[in-house]
């Protein structure tokens, strides 16, 4: 078994949610007492909070490769990021270590090809959905066709996630909100969800919707999982 490298904080409820399911899973494959191997730099995510909103990506990049770097010497086999937002700097993760990067739009669009569905909703902070660091991945290298809320529901999303769900907080009015903006995106030829903040599909369940979800923290840490244990690297890494 190789050992995964964790980049957290981002914020700590995912990094929890990452550690769980990674050990759920290998003890699900192998049985027994077996638990992952796992490294976790885990940043302060009020540090990283001020800069996403002052935009300063520069800053941010220069901090999670900082934390590569940590893992890589500590003895991390591979770097997982536990969010989906802060991808938008994985190249200076790529560019600061030797061991293979698993970045979650990847894990991802493997996941809805799998399925067979072409157009996917996508919710996440604003920076997510507006910006192109997560759709061109999802667009040009899966073949999907990905959609965004209109702009008043992808601020009430924003302010979702970075009001409540990133303080541990979740209420059933902001679930019925985000219910409402996935089922008007149905009526437009929506066939599938893609919860691109790790923090969504702890308010909106599975069973809540009549079409499938993608929660891309679940799918990240699964594949990243499988790939602990195997022998060789698997083409989706870079």
């Amino acid at each position: 078994m190789k050992t995964i490298g964790l980049i957290g904080g981002m914020g700590w409820e995912s990094s929890k949610l990452y550690y769980e399911r990674m050990n759920k899973k290998v003890n699900q494959m192998l049985g027994d007492s077996h638990s992952a191997k796992i490294i976790m730099v885990s940043v302060d995510f009020s540090e990283i909070e001020k800069l996403t909103f002052a935009k300063d990506w520069k800053t941010i990049g220069s901090i999670v490769a900082n934390s590569a770097r940590q893992l890589e010497k500590a003895g991390a086999d591979m770097i997982v990021l536990c969010t989906n937002l802060i991808h938008i700097v994985s190249d200076n993760i790529t560019h600061a270590v030797s061991i293979p990067f698993l970045h979650i739009a990847d894990t991802t669009g493997e996941a809805i090809q799998i399925q067979g569905l072409k157009k996917v909703l996508l919710l996440g902070t604003k920076y997510t959905m507006e910006m192109d660091f997560y759709t061109k991945i999802l667009e040009e290298s899966y073949g999907l066709k990905v959609t965004i809320p209109y702009e008043e529901d992808r601020t009430r999303v924003h302010d979702i996630i970075y009001k409540e769900l990133l303080k541990g907080v979740f209420t059933k009015t902001s679930k019925q909100q985000i219910l409402k903006i996935i089922k008007k995106s149905q009526k437009e030829g929506v066939k599938g969800v893609i919860f691109a903040c790790t923090e969504l599909p702890m308010l909106v369940k599975k069973s809540d919707l009549k079409i499938p979800t993608f929660d891309t923290g679940k799918i990240h840490a699964h594949k990243a999982i499988e790939w602990s244990l195997k022998d060789s690297y698997d083409s989706v890494f870079c």
